[in-house]
């Protein structure tokens, strides 16, 4: 699944293609990706000016001149840029520009959204009106009130999208080998000092995601650039430990696959 890193890169390849471009029609293959009534979204978009993306957590926010909609791009979702019509069977969702272009929403899964929302007010509005703050924003006495009395492993409190947004299963790993700590250990183990590193770590290793484009890992790429920070993991999808050489544990915490090394990661707060 894209997280904040990879839909950071998605959004600035994004806005060298499409922004100032109309949107003149849309093609609609798999009408369950539009929230919104089809009709009502066609309506509302086409005819449209892309002026500007933007991210919040997870989430790619397409404003326009008189409105914005919302992209999640779960599980396998991605937007390419096409010169030809020459679409797959999982272009589900095709913007025609006026540039003679298009901008494919390819998703092999089907599991991607999306839904009209208002251009001036889309951070006050559902789905982004419930997610919590980025780590970059985040305060580490708020992070702190809402985990302490929690009984939830701290590798599944990161994924809480209403605690923290745009992290997902490779960062939370990375995060937790970061922090030396067990990913099941509860949060109330944490102490506010703990807390508090929890959240620059975070920070730390999103920045870095960040600047390297993001991690590939399957099927994500951004029109053919493909994010770097793959080689920089240290604990995701390894199979022994940088650091000490131990064998990594694969494990599952919450239906989430769960990479950890038991010798760097013995703290339990």
């Amino acid at each position: 699944m894209p997280e904040l890193p990879e839909v950071e890169t998605v959004k600035n390849t994004l806005k060298n293609f499409i922004v100032n471009k109309r949107i003149v029609d849309i093609r609609v293959n798999y009408p369950r990706i539009i929230e919104n009534d089809l009709d009502q979204f066609k309506r509302a978009v086409v005819g449209q000016l892309i002026t500007d993306l933007d991210r919040v957590g997870k989430y790619l926010i397409f404003v326009l001149e008189d409105t914005a909609f919302v992209s999640h791009l779960r599980m396998e979702g991605k937007y390419n840029i096409l010169t030809k019509p020459e679409f797959s069977k999982h272009d589900h969702i095709i913007f025609y520009l006026d540039d003679g272009t298009y901008l494919s929403y390819n998703d092999t899964r089907k599991f991607g959204r999306m839904v009209l929302s208002s251009k001036s007010d889309y951070k006050n509005q559902l789905p982004l009106s419930k997610l919590g703050p980025e780590p970059f924003c985040a305060d580490a006495k708020v992070v702190y009130q809402r985990i302490h009395k929690s009984d939830i492993p701290i590798k599944h409190l990161l994924l809480d999208q209403t605690i923290m947004a745009g992290i997902g299963n490779i960062y939370a790993n990375e995060i937790c080998f970061a922090m030396g700590i067990n990913p099941f250990t509860p949060g109330k183990r944490l102490t506010l000092k703990r807390v508090e590193q929890l959240v620059q770590a975070s920070c730390k290793i999103l920045e870095a995601a960040i600047a390297q484009g993001g991690t590939t890992i399957h099927s994500f790429s951004a029109n053919g650039i493909d994010g770097l920070f793959q080689v920089s993991l240290q604990v995701h999808l390894q199979k022994e430990c940088k650091i000490c050489h131990s064998e990594i544990i694969k494990e599952k915490i919450k239906g989430r696959s769960t990479y950890y090394c038991p010798k760097c990661q013995r703290r339990k707060s």
